[in-house]
């Protein structure tokens, strides 16, 4: 039976149902690491400081290592009797080394214990999604490459409205990746702070280092107010929000994916081992993956509104709603990293299907614009120009034709600047390769979008190997 922590105050055991209710080991116990790492590193404080002996801070510091060793091995457990993962971890090494386990506990609240925890975890498990998304940008700058040249549809209101580029395409979700990438970066900037050390709230009454722990576990600094320090979790609410928005680009490439692989579109066809059948209709091929990213999109953004919710009416310090935010952050840590790692060998070997993919294109006047611009350049002004166009349109609807079919004399009838070069001025392939403009779908426009992800992309390697 584990002994509380606070029972001396207490005359009588706490309900069990109340222990249920107030545990935390079954979802905390993911930060045995982090906790360990910190209490080791806060013995050797307290021994450099003369607060505790060289002694004790040794055999606290071999019993940490040997927890930790037992834990990664499985050769010990957790107790689900424990209350968190700091009771296991202290009670433990009490039981392993005696009275001075006790002493560990010395200048710390479990209310800066948790909040160094959580910020020591958080900050790997943001390396291993950067990781994670500099993989799916690294897929999509090739498979860019592999497409400079496969025209498709771009669409407003679900409607075809210019021609563009798979690559294009491609390449407007490789920027999102790369704000994404720029959000946790920024959001990491903020936990480089160290809370160890504010106690309960009000400091502590020993001599303590706060900079030498902050520097020891791998912060710029030490937290400069104690009960914000034990008090803020704005970098779990930051971080959970970048999270969203990474998911909300997800869904909506997801969703554009669902519809490219429907027979209705058949732009795309997904590798067998990335989708999944019927029970009932043998010829269903379903996207599933697609559409459980779609749905676990709205996880990730409920666990932002619980975060936001239990913070909102929390007075300061610490106070026990402040529990909770742990399931919600790492249920949107696991969302994240499962989704990317699934979604990423998706795109990489799906199928495109081009000529379904240009002959989209071909159909629907994506030229239209070309058309008006054509008239334009000859000195029209724009909103003459697009009325014409208009009418152009309507005749063609009317006859079945297409702008390129429409013969010259209809365009002549319109106005008496179109000429034979109207043909080769709205070709697909013209459309696409004279729209230059910086940020554009033209291949060489596309060009120098993907090597400005290529060096975004070596610019984060260079981070990685100088951190």
């Amino acid at each position: 039976m584990f002994m509380k922590l606070w029972a001396g105050r207490f005359s009588k055991e706490a309900d069990e149902r109340v222990n249920d209710f107030n545990s935390s080991i079954r979802f905390d116990c993911r930060m045995f690491a982090q906790d360990i790492t910190g209490s080791m590193a806060h013995a050797q404080m307290l021994a450099d400081q003369g607060i505790i002996a060289a002694d004790d801070a040794r055999k606290i510091r071999e019993g940490l290592a040997g927890i930790l060793e037992d834990l990664k091995s499985g050769a010990l457990a957790f107790d689900p009797q424990a209350e968190d993962i700091h009771m296991f971890v202290e009670q433990e090494l009490t039981r392993r080394i005696g009275d001075a386990g006790k002493r560990l506990h010395t200048a710390r609240s479990r209310n800066d214990q948790v909040a160094l925890d959580l910020r020591l975890y958080l900050r790997e498990e943001i390396l291993q999604i950067q990781a994670l998304i500099s993989e799916l940008l690294e897929t999509l700058v090739s498979l860019a490459k592999e497409h400079l040249n496969t025209i498709m549809p771009g669409y407003t209101h679900l409607q075809r409205a210019q021609p563009i580029t798979l690559a294009h395409h491609f390449m407007a979700y490789a920027n999102m990746l790369m704000r994404d990438m720029g959000r946790l970066k920024d959001a990491a900037s903020r936990m480089e702070e160290c809370p160890l050390g504010c106690g309960a709230l009000a400091g502590v009454t020993y001599p303590i280092d706060r900079e030498a722990t902050a520097a020891a576990l791998g912060f710029s600094r030490p937290m400069a107010n104690s009960l914000d320090g034990v008090s803020d979790r704005d970098y779990a609410v930051e971080l959970c929000c970048a999270f969203a928005l990474l998911m909300t680009h997800l869904s909506r490439f997801s969703e554009e994916i669902i519809l490219w692989c429907s027979w209705e579109f058949k732009f795309i066809e997904l590798d067998d081992a990335f989708a999944t059948g019927s029970s009932i209709m043998p010829q269903k091929k379903n996207p599933d993956v697609t559409e459980l990213i779609r749905g676990k999109t709205g996880r990730v953004t409920g666990d932002l509104v619980t975060l936001l919710t239990m913070m909102k009416g929390i007075p300061l310090a610490y106070n026990k709603d402040m529990q909770e935010d742990k399931e919600s952050i790492f249920d949107a840590v696991d969302t994240v990293k499962l989704c990317l790692r699934t979604f990423t060998p998706m795109l990489r070997t799906m199928r495109v299907l081009k000529e379904n993919m240009r002959t989209a294109a071909a159909k629907g006047f994506l030229n239209a614009t070309d058309c008006a611009d054509y008239l334009t350049k000859k000195g029209v002004p724009f909103r003459d120009a697009y009325k014409v166009t208009g009418s152009l349109v309507a005749q063609c609807i009317e006859k079945g034709l297409t702008l390129e079919t429409l013969p010259l004399e209809d365009y002549q009838k319109a106005h008496p600047l179109f000429d034979e070069t109207i043909y080769p001025a709205i070709a697909l392939d013209t459309c696409v390769s004279c729209r230059t403009s910086q940020g554009g779908p033209a291949p060489s426009s596309v060009e120098k979008q993907i090597a400005l992800a290529e060096a975004f992309l070596q610019g984060c390697q260079k981070e990685e190997n100088h951190g």
